[in-house]
Parts: C-alpha cells; structure tokens; sequence
C-alpha cells in the first residue's frame, strides 16, 4: 500500500465523516455556493450547488461592498487608446440610478481622456474579506456646487482647499453599465474544497458568491 492511495483513502473518509455531520462551513441565505448533505443515501449530487440565478437584491449588494471598500482603482482610456488607471475614493453609491460619484480636478489627464472616451472601469478589492468588485460604465463630468456640498467631507479640503466651491473641482459620475462582485467564505471552505477535487479528481468552481450584474 504505497503513501499516494493512504492519502487517498484518509481524505476519502474525512469527506464522508463531514458529509454525515454538521456542515464545516456554509454562506448565508444569500450565497451562491450551498453545502449538501447526504444522510444514509447512496449517492449526493457534490459537495458545493452553484446557483446562477439573478436576485433583485444584487444591485443593493454591490453597493454595500462598494461603500465598505470605498477606495477603487479607475481606469479611463488615453488619446493613444492605452489605460490609464489612478486610484478614486467613492464619495457616494446611488442604487436607485446605478451611479457611482466622485471628486476629480478640472486639470486632471481624466478630464481629457472622458471628452474622447467616456468609457471607464473600476475595481475595489478588500483582500482581508475576500471581496473583489468590479463595474464598468460610462463616466461624465460637471460643476455643481449644491452637489458637491452634499458630496463633501472635511478631509476633502486637502485637495480643494476653496471648499464645495473651489473653481478646480470637477464632479465625476459613473453611470454603472455591467457589474459583478465575488465573496469568498473562510479558510475552512478551501480546505473541504480541496478534499473533495482530491478525492473526486474534478477541480472545484466558484467557492462563494459570485454575481453578474447588467
């Protein structure tokens, strides 16, 4: 009996041992990825069900992971048809209007780059949650002053030292086009994963939620 099949087998019986208990890890209501159970039937449909199904409730998730993570890195594209991508604080999430807002100088190359191309992307991860976003939109910009009052925090004196009303202010919005974020559970989800591609052989898929919106 060589060391390769004892490995086998021992995580053969620790996958079925979590299969007649309680689940080691499991998402909420919400998540994507289901654990299954199997109690005293001959056979199980696999250790994760993905489901791909839409929910009304996407929009207004991806708007609470990106006011949690705030910080995004903004890609527009240059007269040369290269990215360019500088990181952009999110000052507000409308998710009755799909739109994204920002502070931005009227002297900025993006100012220049969205008069050829309002197309843009953004990303925001937060690696120490494991949650990953990504949105891609057209992006416009405008001077209004009662806008950016209600957009304004003090920290944003730094850059604007006028206030709500300094003349370099620019306020960008992002009109959300396509989305999708990615959620991934704990270290322990991982671990039932790799058990079961080591015993079943088939590589596993998404481990946590995953959502496309349009």
């Amino acid at each position: 009996m060589n060391s390769i099949y004892i490995m086998r087998t021992s995580l053969c019986l620790l996958y079925i041992f979590t299969l007649r208990h309680e689940p080691v890890a499991a998402l909420g209501a919400m998540g994507q990825i289901v654990l299954v159970h199997s109690r005293g039937r001959g056979q199980h449909p696999g250790m994760f069900e993905e489901l791909s199904h839409s929910d009304p409730g996407d929009l207004a998730k991806l708007g609470e992971l990106i006011r949690d993570i705030r910080i995004a890195l903004l890609t527009t594209v240059d007269h040369d048809g290269r990215l360019h991508t500088r990181p952009v604080q999110t000052l507000q999430v409308d998710d009755a209007d799909r739109s994204l807002w920002f502070f931005t100088d009227w002297n900025s190359p993006k100012v220049v780059e969205l008069y050829h191309d309002v197309r843009v992307s953004l990303g925001y991860s937060d690696p120490a949650k494991n949650v990953f976003v990504a949105v891609s939109g057209s992006g416009s910009l405008f001077r209004d002053v009662q806008k950016a009052k209600q957009l304004w925090s003090v920290e944003q004196r730094a850059y604007y030292p006028e206030g709500p009303e300094d003349e370099r202010l620019a306020i960008l919005r992002v009109l959300i086009e396509r989305a999708e974020y990615w959620t991934a559970p704990g270290r322990t989800s991982y671990l039932v994963a790799a058990m079961t591609a080591a015993v079943t052989g088939t590589p596993a898929s998404v481990i946590g939620e995953n959502r496309k919106i349009k």
